[in-house]
C-alpha cells in the first residue's frame, strides 16, 4: 500500500486537510471525493496507478479531517475552495482533475467558470443533477427552516466493525478488507468511546436553493478541457437522472471534447469496487493527446 501524507492548510478561513501521495516533483493529479466520503477513499486507486503522480486529495469542508463550518454548506463554497487549492498547489499551469459524484459536480462547474485552470477533467458519475421545478421552492424553504430549528444528527456507532458494516450496506460490492480499511478514516472515536462519522451533520440539511440546470449548462459550455465521463455499470446514475436519456444527451452536447467509458462490475462507488479499472481509465485518458 502506498503511503499518504497529510497537510493542513488555511483555505478561506477553514483548516483544510489535504491527503497527498507521491513525490511533489511528479505530475500533479487532483482527486476530489463525493458527498459523505473522504479523501482516503482514493487509496485503492492510488495503489493501482502505474505512473508516478503527485496525487492531491482534499477532504472537503465538513468532511474527514477538515474543519466544520457553522454557516452550513453551499455549493459556491466548494467551488471557491477548489479555486484556492489549485492556486496553492498548481498556480502556474492547468490542473488535471478527477472528481467523483459531488466532487465531479464541483469540478464540472469550476472547469467552465475558470476554463484556463483545467487541463483534463474526469467526472466519475458526477456530471450534473436532474432539473428541479420552481413550484418546489416554497416547500424546500419550509423544510430548511424546520431543520434550522431542529438540525439533523448522525447516529453514533459502538465499534469500527459497525462502521465497516454500514459501508458494506451502502455498497454491497465493497470487500470486507476495504471496508475495514476505510472505517477509521470514515469515522473517529471520541472521548466517551462512541464512534462518529467524520462528517458534519449539517450536510444532511436540505438545500433550499433549487438546482438551476440552465446555469450549470452555461458553465459546461465554457469548458475547453477534454472531458471523460466514467460510468459504473449499475443503474445508479440513470435512476439519479430519473431515466431521462434526452436530458443526458442535452448535457453531453455542452462539451467540446467528451469521451465516455463504463467501468465493468462497478456501481456508483467505482473507486472502491474496481480501483484497478478506474486507475487504468484515468491514466489512459491523461496519456491521450489533447
Amino acid at each position: 500500500m502506498k503511503q499518504s501524507q497529510s497537510e493542513y492548510l488555511d483555505v478561506r478561513g477553514l483548516r483544510y486537510h489535504v491527503r497527498t501521495w507521491g513525490d511533489a516533483s511528479a505530475p500533479k493529479l487532483f482527486l476530489l471525493h463525493g458527498w459523505m466520503d473522504v479523501s482516503a477513499s482514493f487509496q485503492f486507486v492510488v495503489d493501482e496507478f502505474r505512473h508516478d503522480w503527485h496525487v492531491i486529495a482534499p477532504d472537503w469542508r465538513g468532511f474527514g479531517l477538515s474543519e466544520w463550518t457553522r454557516e452550513g454548506y453551499w455549493f459556491p463554497d466548494y467551488i471557491a475552495d477548489l479555486d484556492a487549492l489549485l492556486e496553492h498547489f498548481q498556480p502556474e499551469s492547468p490542473a488535471h482533475v478527477v472528481g467523483h459524484s459531488m466532487g465531479g459536480n464541483v469540478a464540472n462547474l469550476y472547469a467552465g467558470i475558470r476554463p484556463e485552470r483545467i487541463g483534463k477533467l474526469v467526472l466519475a458519475e458526477g456530471f450534473g443533477l436532474p432539473p428541479t421545478k420552481a413550484e418546489k421552492a416554497p416547500e424546500r424553504y419550509v423544510k430548511w427552516l424546520e431543520e434550522n430549528r431542529d438540525p439533523p444528527i448522525l447516529r453514533p456507532y459502538a465499534t469500527f466493525d459497525e462502521v465497516a458494516e454500514r459501508l458494506k450496506k451502502n455498497n454491497p460490492r465493497i470487500s470486507d478488507e476495504r471496508a475495514r480499511f476505510l472505517a477509521p478514516h470514515w469515522a473517529e472515536q471520541r472521548a466517551d468511546g462512541s464512534i462518529h462519522l467524520r462528517a458534519d451533520p449539517l450536510h444532511k440539511m436540505i438545500n433550499p436553493v433549487l438546482y438551476r440546470v440552465e446555469e450549470a449548462m452555461a458553465c459546461w459550455r465554457r469548458i475547453v478541457a477534454p472531458v471523460l465521463w466514467l460510468w459504473g455499470d449499475g443503474e445508479w446514475m440513470m435512476k439519479w437522472m430519473k431515466g431521462d436519456k434526452a436530458l443526458l444527451d442535452s448535457y453531453r452536447a455542452c462539451y467540446r471534447s467528451l469521451r465516455e467509458e463504463t467501468i465493468a462490475d462497478a456501481g456508483h462507488m467505482m473507486h472502491h469496487d474496481q480501483p484497478a479499472h478506474f486507475a487504468v481509465a484515468i491514466e489512459a485518458f491523461m496519456a491521450r493527446a489533447a
